[in-house]
């Protein structure tokens, strides 16, 4: 299902000529993303790939393929980022963003105390000179794909960009 007004499904109907910036990966369930507007490099976003608002709303497939994909992709960012952990949030509260989707954002070394915990969301919406660029999106998702490759037994098949 496809839901008027919503960005994360815009973007799933067009998922034959996404970008690898919106298909870091992907498997039935789920379709990872960079996040967009944001001015930190390598935060994320885990979508699934039908419209839910609640996440009482996920099926046993995708609920139980959910853990996986949030610890694989912790891994591949810590690899990646040199991050110190990795914040998994989930509000899907803004407006044209209701589809459920989890922030999966690399807590870097040296991110300023001022800005740990749900403060990271002082990094979104930055001026045009402090955002990742599309082109430092793609690459990160290119390099995060390759990461992401090795298969797993007994689990739905990934893909990457």
């Amino acid at each position: 299902m496809i839901a008027q007004n919503c960005y994360t499904c815009e973007q799933e109907g067009q998922f034959e000529s996404l970008p690898p910036r919106e298909k870091v990966g992907y498997d039935e369930y789920w379709r990872v993303a960079h996040a967009i507007d944001t001015a930190l490099p390598g935060w994320l976003v885990l979508v699934p790939r039908r419209h839910i608002a609640t996440i009482a709303e996920l099926t046993d497939g995708e609920a139980l393929t959910l853990g996986l994909w949030q610890v694989r992709l912790s891994r591949a960012l810590h690899e990646l980022t040199g991050c110190v952990k990795t914040y998994v949030i989930q509000f899907a509260e803004r407006e044209g963003f209701s589809h459920v989707h989890f922030h999966l954002v690399p807590r870097m070394p040296d991110l300023p105390l001022h800005l740990h915990g749900p403060n990271v969301f002082d990094l979104m919406c930055p001026s045009e000179k402090d955002a990742v660029s599309t082109d430092e999106m793609n690459e990160i998702a290119i390099k995060l794909g390759h990461l992401l490759q090795a298969p797993l037994p007994d689990v739905p098949q990934w893909h990457t960009a």
